[in-house]
């Protein structure tokens, strides 16, 4: 049995969980708890989610999991072989998802959000938002030409990247413009990403009282 422990990023493990039709367990994790979560921090000692047990494997950093599952478990149907046309784009998108949008939005959403008044859209607030504008250009600029992000299809460089812009749009530190509302329909209507939203109670509950989809 594959558990994913914890959502944030964890749920873009269980919407590709759920595309690829694989049983897994949701292992809850709260970072936040008084308490420690002993059991947890023995599967990641550094204390972060979203973390992948599979046997004795365990894996952590949410985009690792997503190529470590499509190598191990997943179908052709959600990655692109490094022979298609569309393996650099496939490959740049999954993981521009967070390198370039997902990573520069948490500073902007802690300087923005939660940082004390004094300490709030400093220098480092500013470059994380250029930084996340910057990249999001090269998503417009794909997505004006290709319904997805590899081309024709959807794929896991789709979740990777849905799951950032969902982020900056509920955090209300980011407004899409109509080619990526269009997208966003495209993603989040399909099946697997509604069970993995009714998989995520908390995320589903975070989704409901914020802006945006």
């Amino acid at each position: 049995m594959l558990t994913v422990y914890g959502e944030g990023r964890g749920f873009r493990v269980v919407w590709l969980l759920e595309e690829l039709g694989l049983a897994y367990r949701l292992r809850p994790v709260d970072l936040l708890a008084a308490e420690k979560d002993c059991d947890f921090l023995a599967i990641n000692p550094a204390g972060f989610i979203p973390a992948l047990q599979d046997g004795e494997t365990i894996m952590v950093e949410s985009i690792a999991i997503l190529e470590y599952l499509l190598a191990r478990h997943g179908s052709a149907s959600l990655a692109v072989a490094p022979d298609d046309p569309a393996f650099a784009s496939y490959l740049q998108f999954l993981h521009l998802g967070e390198a370039g949008l997902a990573g520069p939005m948490n500073a902007v959403i802690v300087g923005r959000q939660l940082a004390p008044e004094a300490e709030r859209d400093v220098r480092v607030t500013c470059w994380a938002r250029e930084t996340f504008e910057s990249r999001l250009g090269l998503v417009i600029r794909r997505l004006a030409d290709c319904p997805y992000l590899a081309g024709d299809r959807f794929t896991a460089a789709d979740i990777s990247v849905s799951y950032a812009l969902l982020l900056g749009m509920r955090t209300g530190n980011y407004v899409p413009g109509s080619i990526e509302r269009d997208y966003l329909t495209r993603t989040t209507t399909r099946p697997a990403y509604a069970r993995a939203m009714e998989s995520c109670q908390a995320t589903k509950a975070w989704a409901t009282r914020s802006p945006g989809l």
